[in-house]
């Protein structure tokens, strides 16, 4: 266990280092994140209360419930850097940090929630089934047509809205709309935790300290685990994780853009050889309208020829 650094000499480790600048990872770095709240438990209560709008007092007991050793390496294609935590010994909650969307949040959050509510003991009775809740901190938008800073999602009946059940719920606490954030969501310092884990320099974390006490409190912890350079090392690899991986999704963009105008031109000849088609229906239409009409004209003066044959003699003398 890393040793805690006390919060009152936050100040004095940032006069000593001179602190200024980009910081060098990002606080949203999921590998630090994780090691920030199994470190630091007074870290984790608070975060968890604000996430789940409670007042600390009511949280009797938490707990993680798949702590990993700091510093061992991981290999990214294996590991999951979900947090497993147990809150009062009714409640589990699965908290993971997506900075990158890959574009499957959906089924992948919902996948992490089947998992955690299916934790009953084999015999035990169904309805000592615990609450499960998957909370998703991204980096992302998932539905651009309705942004929200926290949400929350049940199972619900869609004709009269009937929630089918408490215990099984999803929610996303979406960082880059923090603006968004309500009156609840700062009454619980939801806002406060989105600007940490968002900060981009030493100076956004020193007003942060200024402002909160637990904050300060991360801070310190953030500090001395980045002093640690097996720690550091891993952050370091999660970060060049995110550079792959940002350059893996920026060329399947890349690619889905080309292939969305490949289709979008091909949508485009095909309504053009459409109206081709529906105009050479037209003009072939007209042209068998045009050769009948010129068939009944050529039997009607047939007939009229065969009516009158003299007539037709005299014109062929008076022509001659």
């Amino acid at each position: 266990m890393t040793k805690q650094i006390p919060p009152d000499l936050f100040d004095g480790i940032i006069r000593l280092d001179d602190s200024q600048g980009d910081l060098p990872f990002h606080m949203w770095n999921d590998y630090l994140f994780r090691a920030l709240l199994q470190v630091n438990s007074e870290v984790l209560k608070a975060f968890v209360c604000s996430l789940l709008y409670l007042e600390p007092q009511e949280v009797t007991s938490i707990a993680i419930l798949n702590p990993i050793v700091l510093g061992d390496a991981i290999d990214d294609k294996t590991y999951i850097l979900d947090i497993f935590v147990e809150v009062n010994g009714r409640t589990r909650l699965n908290l993971e940090l997506q900075v990158i969307n890959e574009r499957n949040w959906p089924e992948r959050s919902l996948c992490y929630l089947c998992r955690t509510f299916d934790s009953m003991n084999r015999g035990e009775n169904y309805r000592n089934a615990r609450t499960a809740i998957q909370i998703g901190i991204v980096n992302f938008t998932l539905f651009e047509d309705n942004p929200e800073f926290f949400s929350n999602y049940y199972m619900i009946n869609e004709k009269n809205r009937q929630i089918y059940t408490r215990k099984f719920r999803l929610c996303m606490l979406d960082l880059t709309q923090i603006e968004l954030a309500t009156k609840q969501d700062r009454k619980f310092g939801l806002d406060k935790w989105a600007a940490l884990l968002t900060a981009a320099t030493w100076e956004d974390l020193n007003m942060l300290a200024n402002e909160d006490q637990t904050l300060k409190s991360a801070i310190v912890t953030i500090v001395q685990l980045t002093e640690d350079e097996k720690i550091r090392l891993q952050c370091e690899a999660r970060e060049d994780y995110y550079r792959r991986t940002e350059g893996r999704e920026e060329l399947l963009r890349e690619t889905e853009e080309e292939r969305d105008q490949a289709v979008a031109e091909r949508e485009l000849l095909k309504t053009q050889l459409d109206q081709t088609t529906v105009e050479r229906d037209q003009l072939e239409t007209q042209l068998n309208q045009t050769a009948a009409e010129l068939k009944q004209a050529l039997e009607a003066l047939e007939l009229l020829r065969k009516r009158n044959p003299d007539d037709s003699s005299k014109t062929e003398g008076s022509q001659t």
